[in-house]
């Protein structure tokens, strides 16, 4: 789904997920999941380096599918973000985030990301885990914004299935360095770093459904 760019890839995340708390983690059945963006939400905090305050808004998710495994650590997301959906508040804030400067929106219109690793962080704590192990969940994969792919780490704060098992929600936070995708322009206006929180409603994909797309 997500086109990734051929830009260099970086061999170690340049971002550190910064959520502390964690709650339960209920594993979906085995599947192919189609991410429901009305009901999912991608909002972001930042500062405001020249007065320290705090900035914060949102950015919608276009579509993305998740592909649960069995062993779970198989599993796979990818999903993509409107760049130019960027909302703050601030209009003219806002004009400044999708100028050339610094999303560039017009030229490149969405934030593309595909996974490449699930795995447990042996240093956490968490609860309700599976199988009774401790330490939470880390989703590692490629983000690109404005052509420029990098290597980034989410950290899973919590996966409720419905009671059907037709459909979950998760949430996850990650922490990025805007300066590492390039996108270095008005240092005034907003800090290095970001911090992304996502909540998804994933929605399992029926075996007819895609029996009939092959």
């Amino acid at each position: 789904m997500a086109v990734m760019s051929e830009s260099p890839v970086s061999q170690a995340p340049v971002t550190e997920s910064r959520a502390t708390a964690s709650s339960a983690w209920n594993q979906p059945p085995a599947g192919r999941y189609r991410i429901n963006p009305e009901h999912s939400t991608v909002t972001f905090a930042t500062r405001h380096l020249f007065g320290l305050a705090p900035v914060r808004g949102t950015l919608a998710l276009r579509d993305g599918t998740v592909n649960v495994a069995d062993p779970v650590t198989g599993s796979t997301v990818q999903a993509r973000v409107g760049a130019s959906t960027f909302r703050s508040g601030n209009p003219v804030r806002d004009a400044a985030v999708l100028s050339a400067r610094l999303l560039n929106a017009g030229t490149y219109p969405a934030l593309t990301f595909t996974s490449t690793d699930l795995l447990r962080d042996s240093d956490g704590e968490s609860v309700g885990e599976p199988d009774g192990e401790s330490g939470p969940w880390l989703l590692r994969g490629e983000l690109e914004a404005r052509g420029v792919t990098r290597l980034v780490e989410a950290r899973i704060d919590g996966v409720t299935v419905d009671p059907g098992g037709a459909s979950f929600r998760a949430s996850a936070r990650i922490s990025v360095d805007r300066y590492a995708f390039g996108i270095t322009g008005f240092r005034g206006l907003a800090a290095r770093r970001l911090t992304i929180d996502l909540s998804i409603v994933a929605e399992r994909v029926a075996a007819q459904a895609r029996a009939g797309q092959r």
